[in-house]
């Protein structure tokens, strides 16, 4: 359970979310279905593993996993679809128990490092983490142990200030 002894919140949500996340079995099909249903793109695909991201870690140990991602957005909202390609990871627990879907909602954050603070004071376990896909070493993600308690995992997000180049964007042509 959440400690909120002090009195004072925990103001992560006060933003709202960012990003909307789905586990699904085959990325590049998914994408097709939903430019092909909803006109939803561009999609920009990325492969979260080493030596793109520089830290990644599960449980607080060091691991090596490798997750395919698409990012597009509906309207505002980003959403990322993630296929599981190796290794130990959130989004592979999530399809063990659950199946594909919704597997958590992502908030931004300005100081990953202030906010993961935060958060443990707040009791909230990392249960992953992964940092340094931007071009400049920026850029962290910490997934929170938030799904038995609120029914949902929540994503803290510092975006780094620049993306890679992607490694393919579909449909092809529009950025």
């Amino acid at each position: 359970m959440v400690n909120n002894s002090e009195g004072t919140h925990f103001n992560i949500l006060d933003n709202g979310i960012a990003q909307i996340a789905l586990v699904v079995k085959d990325l590049d099909q998914t994408v097709e279905r939903y430019w092909q249903t909803f006109g939803i793109g561009p999609w920009h695909f990325y492969t979260y593993e080493r030596p793109l991201l520089n830290m990644s870690r599960y449980y607080n140990q060091d691991v090596d996993n490798s997750l395919r991602i698409a990012l597009s957005y509906f309207g505002p909202t980003r959403i990322e679809l993630i296929e599981v390609k190796e290794g130990p990871s959130i989004q592979d627990d999530f399809i063990d128990s659950h199946g594909y879907g919704v597997q958590h909602l992502g908030i931004l954050v300005d100081d990953m490092e202030s906010a993961i603070k935060e958060a443990r004071e707040k009791g909230f376990e990392i249960i992953q983490e992964g940092a340094g896909f931007g071009p400049d070493g920026d850029g962290h993600y910490a997934y929170l142990n938030t799904g038995d308690e609120f029914g949902i995992t929540y994503e803290l997000i510092e975006r780094p200030k620049r993306r890679h180049k992607p490694e393919k964007v579909f449909p092809e042509g529009i950025n």
